[in-house]
């Protein structure tokens, strides 16, 4: 009988895994399929952020931000996303956009 359980745990592991792998493999094309570009593609999937990056881009890889900040001037619009909540109106990063995109972030190490 443990044999019998130990094979179907395994089983249930192993389906788990393919379905992760599939899913994976599904969201990857359909980047590919949105932006045409492999580097992006593969920054968005590793979960990095950089500089120039759009806000579409920085929700696709990180997720909607748990805050927001936003201002509105003249000349541009200016936002800032919050992720990793730590307290009231403490996070662990913020991520600076103008007009759409990323300028700066900050990581605080504190939290």
């Amino acid at each position: 009988m443990d044999a019998s359980l130990l094979l179907a745990f395994v089983g249930i592991v192993i389906v788990i895994f393919a379905i992760q792998y599939v899913l994976k493999q599904q969201r990857r094309k359909a980047l590919m399929q949105k932006y045409g570009d492999k580097y992006i593609v593969d920054m968005i999937m590793n979960r990095q952020i950089w500089q120039g990056m759009h806000k579409e881009q920085i929700i696709e890889s990180w997720g909607p931000p748990e805050a927001k900040d936003q201002h509105i001037y003249k000349t541009k619009t200016s936002e800032t996303f919050k992720y990793r909540k730590t307290g009231k109106n403490r996070f662990v990063y913020r991520v600076m956009l103008e007009n759409d995109y990323v300028v700066g972030w900050k990581e605080n190490k504190n939290q």
